[in-house]
């Protein structure tokens, strides 16, 4: 499964709200939640699209002001493309965006039982900060990652 990473646009927002319902049990965020990440939050959002334009995954970066600390908000893979290698594309892409806006801590919060993102973020380099007791919707608890993103080096002319 071929995909290319871009930029998030508002016409990108459809198809974002139909992937939230779809990988997503709870915790969703709302239209109106996801068109103020796309159009107004301190935020980078990337989308992974196949040939045919199709969403496979979305990816939000938070950044905020005065902080060298971001934020993965949001990170989400359709469930035909998981395994696929498209979760870590996504997230590798996310790093180099949250480095390149002046972040030098990428924190994050997963599901204390979505056993396939710990093990991806502990792959890429992520470690546990804090048990989060009761964190999501139903009462299942979360834990809060974060890994130290080495600064951009500058290619000598």
């Amino acid at each position: 499964m071929t995909a290319s990473l871009r930029q998030a646009t508002s016409r990108d927002l459809d198809a974002i709200c139909r992937l939230e319902q779809l990988a997503f049990s709870g915790d969703r965020f709302s239209r109106r939640q996801l068109w103020h990440l796309l159009n107004r939050a301190n935020a980078e959002t990337r989308v992974a699209v196949d040939e045919t334009g199709r969403l496979l995954g979305y990816a939000t970066v938070l950044l905020r002001q005065n902080s060298r600390r971001a934020r993965l908000y949001s990170f989400c893979v359709h469930p035909e493309a998981r395994g696929s290698g498209l979760g870590k594309r996504l997230l590798v892409t996310m790093e180099a965006v949250a480095r390149e806006r002046g972040s030098d801590v990428l924190g994050l919060e997963v599901r204390a039982d979505n056993r396939v993102a710990l093990g991806l973020y502990r792959r890429m380099g992520f470690r546990l900060q804090a048990w989060l007791e009761a964190y999501y919707e139903d009462g299942c608890a979360g834990w809060q990652m974060a890994k130290p993103l080495a600064p951009v080096v500058e290619a000598a002319s």
